[in-house]
Parts: structure tokens; C-alpha cells; sequence
């Protein structure tokens, strides 16, 4: 049996790596010790056990509930912003309640309904930039996906609440992503007050205040019996198999995870995956092509289903996951993980960013080519930017029908182009990832898309 590899170094040094430069880190490691090996970021812990073999990856997501649990207590670092009823921090029985009741209106007609909002949302943002005027585009995407998210969880689109909401929620995520706090939810002995340095104070403040704003909403709903097509709407009517709806302490987390899952991931996929197409000529070519064979209407269906954006989009989420990682497991019996014999107790997390980044799951790994996903379908544990298992995404439609609609009306709307064409990189961003600098781009016209000419039947 082989005996389990991994940085020698200090706890405290592999800490504050992990915080600093998780990708370079774990790209390091991968390249001395192979593609299972293990960290020790806490002194008190079993040392934590990375996995980027498909194999193993796929022993893991598929036994989750058997050799591997996958309790939210090993999530404990979103708590501070998601709640402890978020079902991204609970467990077992509670925790597939929870997604039960969050699953439908995730599904089929209602996802439908979403598409105009997407649309409209994006024409909106992007018509208020000028020709030839500089804007960073993570700023614009932000704009998008927050409104977005307001109006399809929440139905709400104008008003004092709305804003007041989506400033507290941009400027918490924004202040949120620091290294800085982002070294306090590792370090819980640093969540306290230090005086004129009270950064952890300044964030629960924050946090607070837009918590306030959501109760607010919750008791007037109940109050006035308000119902909608809106997510909340839809979770407030739902009931569980005893008839249970939820609380509003349920409501409050799972609207604030829907809302910090599904704005700041998709807006940092968007702003990647305009980055690409602007940066490398030809697939701007090809995409463009395949929009205009639209026409100027843009059915929501039909730019669901292109098969070069759907590469364009999977290769942005490969190159540069926004999730670097799977949610963790812990082992539950002894059992063997690609040649390893773990003992119970032993955490275990994919990685996501090493997975997407092996040479022989994908040759040239460092280069954007969507074509990857023209040329072969790839296994659930070979690309897996949504997670697995019993803890995968379940925004994932959400985020890839938004993804795409959002796309589809920038690139069809206005001609684009980088500002500066030199190379931007991942780097930490709060739990996930986004670009080390920013993405700066001017609009140099208006698109006019030519109607699509039918060709008349030869019958």
C-alpha cells in the first residue's frame, strides 16, 4: 500500500499558501507528488486529501453516501455569510430536504420564464456604456447577474429595497473577497474586534444591515399573502413531505446562498469567456457566425442549443474554474482511494482547477480551445466546473442558460474589444476565483445583425 504524499512544511506556511496562491499551489504539489496527495492545513486535523484523478474522483462523487458523507460541517466557512440553514452547511436528512424544496423552480417551464428577464437585463446594463469609453468588464457582468438574481429570486426589479439590497449585497461580496477576510474565515481566533482594525466587525455590520432588508421582504410577503413566479414566492408556498414549509430563518440562508452562488460565480464566467472570444480572433469569428445565423431574434431556445457557444462556454469554466474545488467529503469506513488506504475521519476534496488542467484529459491545457468539446464528450469526473454528487450545484441550468442568453445579447448587440490584449490570470477572489487584474474593454459600435434569409423550398 502506498503511503500518502505531501508538503512537509509547516502548517502554518501551507496555511497561508492555500489563502495567498491556491492554484499555483496545488498545480506545485501535483507536480511533486502526483495527482492524490495531502495538506495539513490545520494542526488538530487529519491532514486534508486533494484528488485530481478521475477515477478516484469518480469513487468519491458516486459513494458519498456509502465510503464517503458529505457533511456540512466540513463547509463551515460559508457559514458567516450563508447561515447555518443554508443547504450548503447542513447534513444528511435536513440537507436533502432542503434541496428538494429548492429544486423546482430550477427545473423546466420555470427556467423558461427566466430567459426574457436574462435578456432584457443585459440590453439594459450594456446600453448604458458609451462608444469608445474604457469599462471593466467584471463591473458590467456584476450589474447583470446581481439584477438578475434580484428579480428572478425575488421579483424585484426598481424600488427603495431593491437598491438598498443590491448595495449591501455588492459592497458585502466586493469587501468580502479580500485575502485579508478571507484569512478570518480560516483563522476563527481573528473573528473579533481589534480595535480601529475591526475588519470581521465592519463585515457582520454589513451582513446585517442586507439581512435586515430580507426579513423585511419575507414578513411583508407573509403579511399581504403575496405570491409570484419569483424563487421566493415559489419556496414560500413550498412544503416538504410532512406539509412543512420553511422558516424564515431557512429562507433568509437559502436566498442568500442562491443569491451569492448565482451572482458572483456566473458574473466572473461571463467576464472570462468575453475575455477569450476578444482575445483570440478566431473563435470571435466563429461565434459571431453561428449568432447570426439567428437573425435579429434572438430565441432563447435556439441560442440554448448553439453548439460552438456551448464550447466556448465549457472551455471558459475548464481553463479557469470559478469553484477551484469540489464541496468535501469525509471518509466514513476504511477504504482504498487510488491505491491509498485511508482511515475514517480523513477529509477529501477535488480539485477542480487540477482536474481541468491534466495533459491527458485535455492536451495543451494552459490554451483556450472550445473546439475540446466539439471533438468528445467528457466524463462527470473529468469536467466537472458544477461539482458532483450528492453536494453538485443546483443552480447549474440557471448559471449555463444565463451564461449563454447573456452572451448571445452582448456579442449580437455591440462590437467589442480589449483594451489591453496582455494576459490576465486566476487568482483568489474570497472562496472561488476570478481575474488578477481587471478586464477593461470599449465598445467600438453598435452591431446590426442582417435578418436570416430562409432558402425556398425545392419541393
Amino acid at each position: 500500500m502506498k503511503l500518502l504524499n505531501g508538503p512537509k512544511t509547516p502548517v502554518i506556511l501551507q496555511l497561508l499558501r492555500w489563502i495567498t496562491s491556491p492554484m499555483p499551489y496545488m498545480e506545485a504539489c501535483a507536480k511533486r507528488y502526483g495527482d492524490i496527495f495531502a495538506l495539513r492545513l490545520y494542526k488538530k486535523s487529519l491532514p486534508l486529501v486533494m484528488v485530481s484523478n478521475p477515477q478516484a474522483l469518480q469513487q468519491i462523487l458516486t459513494n458519498d453516501t456509502k465510503e464517503f458523507a458529505a457533511p456540512g460541517d466540513l463547509n463551515l466557512l460559508f457559514e458567516p455569510l450563508l447561515g447555518k440553514r443554508s443547504v450548503i452547511t447542513i447534513s444528511g436528512a435536513e440537507h436533502q430536504r432542503q434541496r428538494q424544496l429548492l429544486m423546482p423552480p430550477f427545473h423546466g417551464e420555470r427556467m423558461r420564464s427566466y430567459s426574457q428577464i436574462i435578456i432584457d437585463i443585459t440590453e439594459k446594463v450594456i446600453s448604458q456604456y458609451q462608444i469608445d469609453q474604457p469599462f471593466n468588464v467584471r463591473s458590467a457582468t456584476q450589474a447583470i447577474t446581481l439584477r438578475v438574481m434580484m428579480q428572478a429570486v425575488f421579483g424585484l426589479d426598481e424600488g427603495p429595497r431593491a437598491e438598498k439590497l443590491q448595495q449591501f449585497l455588492a459592497d458585502l461580496l466586493e469587501k468580502g473577497s479580500s485575502r485579508l477576510n478571507v484569512a478570518l474565515l480560516y483563522l476563527p481566533a481573528l473573528q473579533r474586534d481589534f480595535g480601529p482594525i475591526n475588519l470581521w466587525g465592519k463585515q457582520m455590520r454589513r451582513q446585517q444591515e442586507a439581512d435586515q432588508l430580507i426579513y423585511e421582504e419575507i414578513r411583508e410577503r407573509r403579511e399581504q399573502n403575496l405570491s409570484g413566479t419569483d424563487i421566493l414566492s415559489l419556496l414560500m408556498a413550498a412544503r416538504d413531505e410532512a406539509g412543512q414549509p420553511m422558516t424564515d430563518e431557512e429562507l433568509r440562508d437559502e436566498l442568500m446562498t442562491l443569491l451569492v452562488a448565482g451572482h458572483e460565480t456566473t458574473a466572473t464566467a461571463i467576464a472570462w469567456a468575453l475575455y477569450w472570444i476578444h482575445k483570440l480572433p478566431s473563435v470571435r469569428q466563429k461565434l459571431l457566425q453561428e449568432l447570426d445565423r439567428l437573425g435579429d431574434e434572438l430565441d432563447p431556445n435556439a441560442i440554448f442549443k448553439l453548439p460552438y457557444l456551448n464550447a466556448v462556454c465549457s472551455e471558459t469554466l475548464r481553463i479557469y474554474p470559478v469553484a477551484m474545488l469540489t464541496f468535501p467529503r469525509v471518509v466514513t469506513t476504511p477504504v482504498t482511494l487510488g491505491g491509498y488506504e485511508l482511515e475514517p475521519g480523513t477529509p477529501v476534496i477535488g480539485s477542480i482547477y487540477l482536474t481541468h488542467q491534466r495533459e491527458d484529459l485535455y492536451p495543451e491545457p494552459k490554451q483556450f480551445k472550445p473546439e475540446r468539446f466539439l471533438e468528445r464528450q467528457f466524463s462527470p469526473y473529468e469536467y466537472l466546473p458544477f461539482g458532483g454528487g450528492a453536494r453538485r450545484c443546483i443552480g447549474l441550468a440557471f448559471a449555463q442558460l444565463e451564461m449563454k442568453l447573456a452572451l448571445a445579447k452582448i456579442l449580437s448587440s455591440v462590437e467589442l474589444e480589449l483594451v489591453d490584449n496582455g494576459e490576465v490570470r486566476p487568482q483568489r477572489r474570497g472562496l472561488v476565483t476570478g481575474p488578477d487584474r481587471p478586464i477593461q474593454m470599449v465598445i467600438k459600435s453598435q452591431r446590426q445583425v442582417k435578418p436570416r434569409i430562409l432558402q425556398k423550398s425545392t419541393v
